[in-house]
């Protein structure tokens, strides 16, 4: 895993600009620790932090190639990328074949070869979670490629007067100097409707590369082409063959995901998901796995209508059934709140999503991990994948015409609005959500001949492996790779995101629970326990001190009376909020209120933002 960064110029020498480019691959030290390369050529510049995870003598980047198996003069194509593909083995004994040789082990140089034998066609032919651009010295043209899922991020920004700039993270981007700063309105509706719209991003004039998209530019201009999209297919197995194909795809993924020349652990919270894919990976040899628990959380634990239960004991009864080398990383409430740890946060993920201590403490697991390992099994995704989220099976979310996690988390618990009601009037975020949640239902591909039912949970399922999954992706990846961390989801395969996005809904629930089929397709490698457990989101503090924590921060965010969040605020709201007893900011609502006042303060702070409406 790495990060990337460039910058294509069509009117001025590039070879002048090392030192911004540097500056631009310099952001993304964290993502890649262990090295950092620069190539540049009269109109394109490449950038890349490595974290040596195969080859790790080899694979250095940028990395360049001939053009022709037997070699010419100079580079054919250079490659800058971030990601790993599973199936590099397969694809270098094809390019063997075909007369490539090859100078290192590495990944790394089979997506080049692969480009020089098949252009952009070689994205067809790769497993994996990767985001690369190719700088084709033949034609002088980029190639940007974003892997399926959208595992691994990828931004663009089209310069005023021309040229073009990419990174892994907009951080990379905004390095430049002729980058903008800008925040404008729909940015920050797309903060406030916990939906992600593809192709956008929070910045003006930033693009994110969509799932399964290239991007190509070229003195002609900029085209785009999405070589992957989710395909309505006739699901003609019966109810034991697909239990018995979701097993064999889960057995292969993991398999080939276990390949690293560093350490490798599992991330393991006790649930079906997590639990399932250590169970496959001990299967072929020794295994570390981590847990994340708050002290004190099991001693003082209630039912919050989402967590029925803690995840320790299930972390245990995992533990005892498989024999991982196991640790739990337990962390303290004190601090979580801190304003320099949410500042260090949003810094990395660079998107302020007000989901709180669960962010913290997943930021804190990444770091306590990676002392240990470098690369990371989790289970996200799963949810997307099989139907897990209690909204699946809530008739009123199924039945909304929206998105139904909104119906669940937002219209069913809304927080209290501290934001000015004339900007809320301006943003209108309630036609945002329609527009673009009508954008979505536009692009579902259907069966024909499915009754009403499997119609809607198509669409269900088609929203959220398109609007939803990409934000907890992006999450898990920007937290992660904050700390060098390569977190790996088998879960994405698109194989199996295919096959199962077209098994019926019947199927899916054939038991009468959420993600029938994945239980049934490890029903004989996991406790019982865990198998008869109920879906539980990644775990949150129910210390009653976090909510104080955070209304402290907030009086004195309002008290410095500088903060770039306060133009945007509604101030009677706001001192109503703190002149409530100190017991009313423990609740979920409230909290939600001022995680998002205090991260959205946090990102404007953080990288110097202006916001334009």
């Amino acid at each position: 895993m790495c990060g990337i960064a460039g910058w294509i110029d069509f009117e001025r020498d590039l070879c002048t600009e090392r030192a911004v480019v540097s500056a631009m691959t310099e952001t993304l030290a964290p993502r890649g620790p262990d090295d950092a390369g620069i190539w540049l050529a009269p109109h394109a510049a490449l950038g890349h932090r490595r974290l040596a995870v195969i080859d790790i003598e080899g694979g250095r980047q940028p990395m360049t190639a001939e053009a022709g198996s037997e070699g010419e003069a100079g580079a054919g194509a250079v490659l800058t990328y971030s990601g790993e593909v599973y199936n590099f083995r397969e694809l270098r004994a094809q390019l063997e074949a075909k007369g490539h040789r090859f100078r290192t082990r590495s990944d790394t140089e089979v997506v080049l070869r692969g480009y020089l034998e098949w252009g952009e066609g070689v994205a067809d032919r790769l497993n994996g979670m990767y985001a690369f651009a190719v700088w084709d010295a033949r034609t002088e043209e980029l190639l940007l490629v974003r892997d399926r899922m959208g595992v691994k991020p990828l931004f663009y920004c089209l310069l005023p007067g021309g040229g073009l700039l990419f990174g892994s993270e907009p951080k990379a981007i905004l390095a430049h100097p002729r980058a903008p700063r800008t925040v404008g309105a729909d940015g920050l509706r797309e903060i406030l409707t916990i939906v992600q719209t593809p192709e956008s991003s929070l910045y003006q004039g930033l693009h994110e590369v969509r799932p399964g998209q290239l991007v190509r530019i070229g003195r002609d201009g900029l085209s785009k082409r999405r070589y992957w999209r989710l395909e309505a297919r006739e699901h003609t197995d019966d109810l034991d063959t697909t239990i018995g194909t979701v097993r064999e795809l889960l057995a292969d993924i993991v398999e080939r995901q276990l390949v690293a020349d560093v350490p490798l652990c599992s991330l393991l919270s006790g649930g079906l998901d997590s639990s399932a894919i250590t169970a496959l990976a001990v299967g072929h040899g020794d295994l570390r796995s981590f847990a994340v628990d708050f002290a004190g959380l099991a001693d003082h634990f209630e039912d919050d209508g989402m967590r029925g239960s803690p995840d320790g004991p299930y972390v245990r009864d995992v533990v005892r059934h498989l024999r991982p080398a196991h640790t739990d990383i337990v962390l303290e409430t004190a601090g979580l709140a801190e304003p320099r740890l949410r500042a260090e946060l949003v810094r990395a993920w660079e998107y302020p999503q007000f989901s709180g201590d669960m962010n913290t403490s997943l930021h804190l697991l990444f770091r306590a991990i990676r002392e240990h390992s470098t690369v990371a099994l989790s289970g996200e995704s799963a949810d997307e994948v099989f139907g897990g989220y209690a909204w699946f099976h809530l008739p009123e979310a199924v039945a909304a015409p929206t998105f139904p996690w909104l119906v669940f988390v937002m219209r069913r618990q809304r927080p209290d609005d501290l934001f000015d009601p004339a900007l809320r009037k301006q943003l209108d975020v309630v036609s945002y959500e329609r527009d673009r949640y009508q954008e979505a239902l536009a692009e579902v591909p259907h069966i024909s001949g499915a009754d009403a039912r499997e119609r809607r949970m198509r669409e269900v399922s088609y929203l959220h492996l398109t609007r939803f999954v990409t934000m907890l992706l992006d999450r898990k990846d920007r937290l992660s790779m904050a700390h060098g961390l390569e977190v790996r989801v088998p879960f994405c395969d698109h194989r199996l995101v295919e096959y199962v996005f077209n098994a019926p809904w019947s199927m899916k629930t054939f038991d009468g629970r959420e993600k029938s089929l994945l239980r049934a397709a490890v029903s004989d490698l996991l406790p019982v326990s865990v198998l008869e457990r109920r879906k539980s989101p990644y775990p949150a503090t129910q210390d009653p001190a976090y909510g104080l924590d955070l209304r402290t921060n907030l009086a004195e965010l309002i008290a410095e009376g500088t903060a770039p969040v306060l133009p945007l605020l509604d101030q009677r709201a706001v001192k109503a909020l703190l002149a409530t007893p100190p017991e009313a900011t423990s609740s979920t609502l409230t909290r939600i209120s001022l995680e998002m006042v205090l991260d959205l303060n946090a990102w404007l702070q953080s990288q110097a933002l202006r916001v334009d409406l």
